[in-house]
């Protein structure tokens, strides 16, 4: 048999963007191939959301019966005041304007395994590498991996995440593009000792916030501190021990079970450190390079919404690209489509997706109003968070 031959693409970063847009462009006749600097897929990690228009791309793909399994089913969301006690508790999905019965909540772990599992077989995964080099031709793109192979790929999907290497290489330091909203984050997990079960508990004083997590009734909890600095904490980005003394600084003299987390914070194996931020670019790809996800228009997880967009940013640009021949074209027209959803989704921190983290007393005063308001109101339907977009059918 004869025929085209098929274009290459190689993919950084095989996360949620990156494999998903490998199952639609191999389902599409690509070549492809995944680049990963971690050496297999991630398991475990914090649960994320999957909603609104990327329910309908995991629906397509075959994964849903398998994530709707893998739901965390939170049953409770209590938040505490200064001193511990409660000040109102409800329905999680009433928090974060996701649609009960409908949207999903799972392991990060979780929808990278579903995601992985799908492609594993018709995809090449070069786990323990990264891109070294990318020089673009009239004819494709020369890439220098970092254990010094090289090869040449007709199109290059940088799909690795908000401080994108792909994106650094291709247009410039990050700084350019991203948009700081204000807070730090810390991220890890410590033994269940409160004996809590699909619930979250959520402390707040103005301007910090510390969280416990319970998924199901696991042995461990995943701890969340979340607090406002006025300017990003650059030193901290670059240096755990920085993170842990910014981070014990800040919550010091803090109340309820606060000073324990604290402590297992300062020993935490799997610590993640980040700041509330978004990236914002007038374009999503240059020659035959471009981006997707998180690299190209990563919202914040005041949003909630990082991993539908991945998701659905995915499923466009394979779309893009399987209907049109030119690459140019293709990424163009990704971006008309797209790009007003994205819009709508990182504007969420504008219109009150970041209130639930209050730095003022009375900020946070109003905001226990509401949610006690909300408590009274269990039958009241919950407008959603996020916005949709109507998928077209792939070719």
């Amino acid at each position: 048999m004869t025929g085209e031959p098929k274009r290459t693409v190689l993919i950084v970063g095989a996360s949620i963007a990156g494999p998903a847009l490998a199952y639609w462009l191999h389902r599409s006749g690509f070549a492809v191939t995944v680049v990963e600097k971690a050496g297999a897929p991630r398991a475990g990690g914090y649960p994320i959301d999957v909603r609104g228009t990327a329910i309908e791309v995991v629906r397509r793909m075959g994964i849903l019966p398998r994530l709707r399994a893998a739901h965390v089913d939170m049953r409770l969301c209590t938040f505490l005041d200064a001193g511990g006690s409660e000040v109102t508790s409800l329905a999680p999905h009433a928090v974060a304007g996701s649609v009960e019965g409908q949207d999903l909540e799972v392991r990060r772990g979780d929808l990278t395994a579903s995601l992985h599992g799908l492609v594993r077989d018709d995809v090449e995964f070069l786990f323990g590498n990264s891109v070294a080099t990318l020089d673009q031709t009239r004819q494709g793109v020369d890439v220098t991996f970092r254990d010094g192979r090289q090869r040449t790929f007709d199109l290059v999907v940088g799909a690795d995440g908000m401080h994108s290497q792909t994106r650094r290489s291709l247009f410039g330091p990050e700084e350019q593009f991203h948009r700081y909203l204000g807070y730090g984050i810390a991220i890890f997990t410590m033994p269940n000792t409160l004996g809590l079960s699909h619930e979250f508990l959520v402390w707040n004083t103005p301007g910090r916030a510390a969280g416990l997590y319970a998924v199901g009734d696991s042995p461990e909890l995943h701890a969340f501190l979340h607090f406002h600095q006025p300017e990003p904490p650059t030193r901290a980005l670059r240096d755990p021990v920085v993170q842990r003394e910014l981070i014990a600084s800040v919550y010091a003299g803090a109340g309820w079970e606060v000073p324990g987390i604290i402590a297992v914070m300062r020993d935490a194996e799997d610590l993640f450190f980040d700041t509330a931020g978004q990236i914002r670019m007038p374009h999503w790809s240059s020659g035959r390079v471009a981006l997707v996800g998180d690299a190209a228009y990563a919202p914040s997880f005041l949003t909630g919404q990082g991993s539908s967009l991945a998701l659905v940013g995915a499923y466009m640009l394979a779309h893009a690209l399987a209907t049109h021949d030119d690459h140019t074209a293709a990424f163009a027209a990704c971006e008309r489509a797209l790009r007003p959803f994205v819009a709508a989704n990182q504007a969420l921190v504008d219109n009150g997706g970041a209130t639930l983290f209050p730095v003022t007393a009375q900020a946070l005063e109003q905001r226990n109003a509401a949610l006690r308001a909300l408590a009274a109101l269990p039958a009241a339907p919950v407008r959603p968070a996020h916005s949709v977009l109507v998928l077209p059918e792939m070719p």
